[in-house]
Formats: structure tokens, sequence, C-alpha cells
């Protein structure tokens, strides 16, 4: 007698049928690829953290593939600009999207956005996670501790200000967070990008940034910026005179800044499997885990499912961050 679930053998010449006709798709999609140029877009301009960690690495994937991969920096509203194009593009492999945890915040702050991250971009990987710093300039903010700060900052509300790579970066709302913990008045100023904003911090034209380790750490190591805190449960490895949040006394304050690489979406799974596993192959490479290490980072290379998984409590913790700040952009 025959099950409702027994495969019938007509069902099971077109279960035949359509195996052989996905055979071939499938060599298509591995056929051809790379091509010569491959593109990365950047939602940030050059300079920033997303650079320090995207030019490295497409270096070494475009060695590893035999190809160029260019990285093409599309800067604007907070990382959406270069987000958007990304989400036009051809999902024929010859255009990957480098973005960061920015764009798990930004669903949240911009009213309406012409993207979806979770529906338009195929996941494949985090590649560095960097801690997010307290970083002065000192003569501006003539300060060398966090107890002498934070007294500043409570005695002259609003007179402080802090600059941030975009309204709805990981960066701003690290400053909102720390604002609502430490009951602060902070001024907000966004720039178009990490670059622009860590070279007005240096040059003197604001006071401090929330800013990820990938471009606060050369500049600390030089004495040309002072870290006074790290937002971590842990002290930094590269930097263990700077205290944490847990020691500063605002535990809940705990942001890293990451960065991650996606495909768009309807790119061949062979492609997207392909280049997660050359990702992970370079990020293995003593040359990049320098450089990762030099920048305090931890070396990524997490499945797509668990990039996923990232991704999607990375948008529900910052949904309850921007709705306690009340921090809403057109």
């Amino acid at each position: 007698m025959k099950t409702p679930f027994a495969p019938t053998r007509r069902n099971a010449l077109k279960l035949g049928l359509a195996a052989s006709l996905a055979a071939p798709s499938i060599a298509r999609a591995q056929q051809g690829w790379p091509p010569q140029t491959i593109t990365w877009i950047n939602p940030f301009p050059a300079g920033g953290g997303t650079d320090t960690f995207a030019r490295p690495l497409a270096a070494q994937i475009g060695e590893q593939l035999g190809c160029q991969i260019i990285i093409d920096n599309k800067g604007g509203a907070g990382g959406t600009v270069g987000a958007s194009l990304a989400a036009k593009a051809k999902p024929d492999g010859s255009v990957f999207f480098v973005g960061a945890i920015h764009h798990t915040i930004a669903p949240s702050i911009y009213k309406s956005l012409d993207y979806d991250l979770e529906k338009n971009f195929e996941p494949i990987t985090m590649i560095a996670l960097v801690p997010q710093v307290i970083s002065i300039n000192p003569a501006k903010v003539p300060m060398k501790t966090y107890v002498e700060f934070l007294a500043y900052v409570k005695a002259n509300p609003g007179k402080v200000n802090y600059a941030s790579p975009g309204a709805g970066t990981a960066h701003h709302l690290a400053g909102e967070l720390f604002k609502l913990e430490t009951k602060t008045d902070i001024t907000h100023v966004p720039y178009r990008g990490a670059g622009p904003a860590m070279q007005d911090l240096l040059a003197g034209n604001v006071d401090m940034m929330f800013d990820g380790m990938g471009t606060s750490a050369t500049q600390i190591k030089a004495g040309k910026l002072i870290g006074l805190a790290v937002a971590t449960p842990q002290r930094v490895g590269e930097f263990p005179d700077i205290p944490t949040a847990v020691e500063i006394g605002v535990p809940n304050w705990i942001v890293s800044t990451w960065y991650g690489l996606w495909a768009v979406k309807g790119t061949a799974k062979p492609i997207v499997d392909r280049m997660h596993a050359e990702v992970v192959k370079a990020l293995a490479n003593p040359k990049l885990q320098a450089i990762w290490k030099d920048q305090t980072a931890q070396v990524g290379g997490e499945s797509a499912a668990d990039f996923a998984k990232r991704i999607r409590a990375e948008i529900e913790k910052w949904q309850k961050v921007v709705a306690a700040a009340g921090v809403k952009l057109d």
C-alpha cells in the first residue's frame, strides 16, 4: 500500500529532472567566476575603520583568486547611501558589500530606507570586531582620567561635543547609550565617515569621539589622543592601562564596532560559499593577523548562519537604545 509520503515513479522522475537541471546552473555559476575585477562597495569615505580592514583583506583575497578587488567608497547618511547602491547591484558575483554594525542600527534611526539589510543582502561573514573607546583630544579637553572627564562633563552640560562617522552609526549610538547611562549632556557632531571625524578631532575642531579602536589605536599610541575607557567587560590587550566600562561604573555601556561582508541577494550560493572560504583563508594569513592585532581587533570568519544571527541580535538591541534615546532621522 502506498503511503501519502512515498515518492511515486512520476515524482521520482520529476526530482531527477530537477536535479539534472540544477547541476548545470550551479556549474555555470562557478564557471567564469571570479571575474577579472570584483568591486566591494564601502559605504564610508576612505580612511575610516571599514577601510582599515577592507583594503588589506581585499588585496589578500584578490591575490588568492588571481583577480583585482576594488574598494569603492560611497559615503553618506551613516552608510545608508552606499548600502542602497550595493542593494541594487546585479547579483552576479561582481559586487559585494563591506559594511558594519551601523547598518543594523539604521532601520531604527531612519524613517524610510529603500533597502532591507536582511532581505536585500546575503550575509557572508564578520571580518573584524573592534572595541569602542572614549578618545579625547587633550588639547581641547585637558583631562587625563575618566573621573576628571566625567566631573567636567557634568559641570558643563552641552559644552563638550563628540564627533561620529555619521548619524545612526555605532559611534553615534555608543555616545547616546553613554549619555543615557551616565545622565550627561554631550553634543553630537556627525561627519561623513570616521576618517573626516578623526581628522577634525586631531585638528582640535571637536573634543572627543566614541570611536572604534580601528581608527583611534594609532593616535593613542602616538600620544595625540587619550583613551579614557573601553566599552568592554575586560581590558584590551594592547592598551592594558585603559579602564573598562565595568571599572568606570557603566556596566551596560558595552559596544563593539564590527565589520562584515555581504553578497547581493540572489548571488549564486557556490559564489557566496567560495567568497566565505576565501575570507577565512585570508584571515589566517599572518600578515593580516598582525594588522588586526595592531588594531586590537578580533579576527572574524564566523559562519554565514552565525553572522545572520549576529545581525538579527544587533538590530533588536539597537531598536531599544534608539527608542530610549529618542533618536530619529529623516
